[in-house]
Parts: structure tokens; C-alpha cells; sequence
């Protein structure tokens, strides 16, 4: 599988239809019906439209197997929630940052593993840390323009 670079975001449903791709590699509508149709209360038609979507976007390939679609993802999943997280980090004063990514770690359950690799990358990042980081944001878009008189 390759990773393209995709200007296209991707929608909260099809996430859903991406997880079921990127679980099975190689997957029929009829997977991601099945996986679908319960947890998300969508019709046949309503998946089989955003699979449409997602091979229009690129996202998703399509080869025709017999009477079969098969889709498999353009995009890895690992890439594209880096993506999808920076895309957020990108929304937000620099400053927060931190505080940010200190919230989502308190409100998750991670395992010692999860912890180790953290504390890992935490004691790497010490060595390159900054005294204060410095906010890119345009006056008037965060608070910290108030702190600086």
C-alpha cells in the first residue's frame, strides 16, 4: 500500500468506512455493510455511496473481482491520522500545544507499553525543549498578544 499525499479531507463517515478498509486490507461493500449497517443505522445504498465517494476522492481503489468491488486504501492509516492530528495542532495557538496533547492523554486509557514509548519520546524531545514556545498566531486570534506588554 503507498501513501499518496491527499488534499482531501475526509469526512467523519467516511472514517468509519476507512477503519473497516484499513482493518481488512482488501474488503467487499458487503464487509463494510455488514461491519457498518448495526453500528452506524445506515442502508446498503447509504455505504455504497461513500465508498463511491472515497474512490472518487482517491482515497480508495476499486478492482472489479467477478461480480465483486474490491476496495483497498490509498492512504495508511498511520499517515493519515498524522495528518488528521497535525491538521488540528494547525488550528490552535502554538502555546496550547502542550496542554492539548496533556488532556488527551489524561482523558485516554494507555497501556504500560503505550507509557514506556511516551516516556521514551518525552525524555528525546527534553533535549531539543525551548524555554518558552513561541506563538505564531495572528494578533487577535489567541490570548497571548496580552501577555507580551
Amino acid at each position: 500500500m503507498s501513501t499518496i499525499e491527499l488534499n482531501t479531507s475526509i469526512t467523519d463517515a467516511e472514517w468509519e468506512v476507512m477503519r473497516v478498509v484499513w482493518a481488512n486490507d482488501r474488503v467487499t461493500s458487503k464487509t463494510v455493510i455488514s461491519v457498518l449497517k448495526e453500528k452506524m443505522d445506515w442502508t446498503e445504498s447509504t455505504i455504497k455511496t461513500i465508498l463511491g465517494r472515497l474512490v472518487e476522492k482517491g482515497v480508495l481503489n476499486t478492482e472489479q473481482e467477478g461480480r465483486k468491488f474490491i476496495y483497498t486504501a490509498n492512504i495508511v492509516e498511520k499517515e493519515a491520522v498524522r495528518d488528521y492530528a497535525e491538521d488540528i495542532f494547525n488550528r490552535i495557538c502554538k502555546k496550547k500545544v502542550g496542554n492539548v496533547i496533556g488532556s488527551i492523554i489524561e482523558d485516554h486509557v494507555l497501556s504500560f507499553d503505550d507509557i514506556d514509548r511516551l516516556e521514551k519520546i518525552l525524555e528525546i524531545k527534553k533535549s531539543f525543549a525551548v524555554e518558552e514556545v513561541d506563538c505564531q498566531c495572528t494578533e487577535g486570534q489567541c490570548e497571548c498578544h496580552l501577555h507580551h506588554h
